[in-house]
């Protein structure tokens, strides 16, 4: 063990070259290299030098194992598969290893770690008796989920006949998903209703009711087991409450969660009322003083300009909005009265309303960059903006005539808008699939100095067979939404209206450009713009600046060519790692 001049200890590892520091802060889109999974809020030991992390628990496994499923010979942990291609099959759940590994060398025999601490006899909660592991990988029906088996099962020892996978042996009795008010009890099978086909609540797809689900029966909500239980998307309080837990103190514990409200939060404002008119009883607050703004913010009851909500960075078309008299902040009325906290269903952890600039941050449900106001959970380093923020377990779209409902798979299907994947809601009557990004396209916008507003639609113009963007030039997808100034007969790609990196798939719809922030490092103030003529290089990538900058604009007249060397740039970029990417010249 080494102590490192910052009081920090590190620990060697058979896995790594270099010693690893403990950590137990949270930490942003970041992998374990023994297990493949997200480190989030665990405890790790990690090598910063070489972007290398483990979780504790598999810092901490035996090198060695001696198992009965396998009791000839000694297990030994390696750090990858020792194969041809680094990979190799688990011999108990015959899923790909790629990670830490158990393996015997006489035998050609293997288990991923998680197999490799399987309990030889589990106390199920989904089976009134105890289940063995199957010592040999076997071909079965699960009894459970219904599904094919071609692994080591659990089996009932009391010849029930009760074959499982492991995973489905380990199933709770009771679970509280984070999009649903009351708990969700496992059953065994649902009586099904001949006049309507049954869909999971939470990935929008049809579930057999003749094998095992989580059902609310208050609410007749059923999902599959497996969406039900995805650990990220689990009340952590509520199942920390029932760990250990006999049936009849879980049924208390789930009687103390029938009431409990989602939107607990929203009654907490984001303002103070500084001077109210009104007439008949009825006022309206005409100055305010706003938490995330300097000054005071007056309302202003007729729209002269087009101007650029700060809020949601969506354009302000009706009055009455507000604005600040001293600088070029404004807020529709809606986004003054969002409230201070929300709860949301793809995250288990209230949200705080933060105005995030100077930084830039990205939405993760539709991952699109904002200089707006977000909803933050500083502990995961989740974020919503405002548009994805106000869309909650169901939408009503004009793009489509069925309700849709948000999904919990986001892997077996793309947006019928766009054809690209995300966070997406789901239509259970028809096939259709719409993701975030598209769902909160703005109705109308306007795109630079052309004369009229552009129109969101969701089919072709016309029925020639060729469509294109009068913009860029290029050919549109037919079956993609567009922008369309009817007017002029000119359509358009989406992110031609409001711009994007040339290197990146992400537009700049969320961006609000023109604001002016301050950093330590340069004395003047900065001013966000789109994009410089020079294309300068960044100090930090080496690439052209060719999309989102800082410039100084407080110089002296110089001559052109003057104030390109004291132009201070700087890349704006969030990239998924949750890092800015910063790079200055000055």
């Amino acid at each position: 063990m080494l102590v490192l001049f910052g009081g920090r200890q590190q620990y060697p590892h058979f896995s790594h070259i270099h010693p690893l520091t403990f950590y137990n802060g949270a930490i942003f889109a970041r992998v374990c290299k023994g297990c493949g999974e997200r480190i989030r809020r665990s405890p790790r030991y990690s090598c910063n030098q070489c972007n290398f992390h483990l979780h504790e628990s598999c810092f901490k496994l035996p090198l060695e194992l001696q198992l009965a499923i396998h009791s000839e010979h000694r297990l030994k942990l390696h750090q990858k598969p020792p194969y041809d291609g680094d990979t190799c099959t688990c011999s108990c759940c015959n899923m790909t290893c790629k990670w830490f590994v158990y393996h015997c060398s006489l035998c050609k025999f293997d288990l991923d770690i998680k197999c490799a601490f399987l309990p030889p006899t589990i106390e199920s909660q989904i089976h009134d008796h105890p289940l063995t592991l199957f010592g040999k990988s076997i071909s079965f029906i699960c009894d459970c989920c219904g599904k094919d088996g071609n692994s080591m099962p659990y089996l009932c020892g009391r010849n029930c006949g009760f074959w499982v996978h492991h995973n489905c042996a380990s199933l709770p009795r009771m679970v509280k998903h984070i999009r649903h008010k009351h708990p969700l009890n496992f059953i065994n099978s649902l009586k099904a209703d001949d006049s309507k086909q049954r869909f999971c609540r939470l990935c929008v797809q049809m579930v057999d009711t003749n094998h095992g689900v989580y059902y609310c029966s208050r609410c007749d909500y059923v999902a599959h087991l497996d969406c039900a239980t995805i650990k990220k998307d689990m009340d952590e309080t509520f199942m920390r409450k029932l760990k250990g837990k006999d049936p009849i103190e879980s049924i208390i514990i789930m009687l103390e969660y029938e009431d409990s409200s989602l939107d607990e939060f929203t009654k907490e404002l984001s303002y103070i009322v500084k001077r109210t008119e009104g007439e008949d009883k009825i006022e309206m607050a005409v100055e305010i003083k706003h938490f995330n703004h300097e000054h005071d913010l007056k309302l202003i009851k007729e729209l002269e300009n087009y101007e650029i909500c700060d809020g949601c960075i969506r354009p302000i078309f009706f009055p009455p909005f507000y604005s600040c008299a001293q600088c070029n902040f404004f807020l529709h009325k809606s986004c003054v009265e969002l409230p201070t906290k929300t709860q949301h269903p793809l995250h288990q952890h209230p949200l705080v309303l933060w105005l995030r600039r100077p930084k830039l941050s990205m939405c993760d449900a539709c991952l699109c960059l904002s200089n707006g106001f977000t909803y933050v959970c500083d502990a995961c380093n989740f974020s919503l903006d405002v548009s994805c923020s106000l869309i909650y377990e169901t939408l009503k779209h004009d793009g489509h005539k069925h309700p849709l409902i948000l999904s919990s798979s986001t892997s077996t299907g793309k947006c019928s808008a766009c054809n690209s994947k995300g966070e997406i809601f789901r239509c259970s009557r028809c096939e259709f699939i719409l993701n975030f990004k598209c769902a909160t396209l703005p109705l109308t916008v306007k795109y630079e100095q052309h004369e009229h507003l552009f129109t969101l639609c969701y089919t072709v113009e016309d029925d020639s067979g060729e469509y294109y963007c009068d913009i860029c030039e290029e050919e549109r997808d037919a079956k993609n939404w567009f922008y369309y100034c009817a007017d002029c007969d000119y359509p358009a790609h989406p992110h031609c209206i409001f711009g994007y990196a040339k290197n990146d798939e992400e537009d700049f719809r969320n961006i609000k450009f023109g604001v002016t922030c301050t950093y330590s490092f340069h004395q003047h103030p900065l001013t966000l713009v789109r994009e410089t003529k020079d294309q300068l290089l960044c100090d930090e990538c080496s690439k052209p600046c060719d999309a989102l900058v800082y410039e100084c604009t407080s110089l002296p007249k110089f001559s052109e060519e003057k104030k390109r060397q004291h132009k201070v740039i700087i890349v704006a970029e969030e990239r998924s790692s949750g890092e800015d990417i910063l790079g200055y010249r000055g």
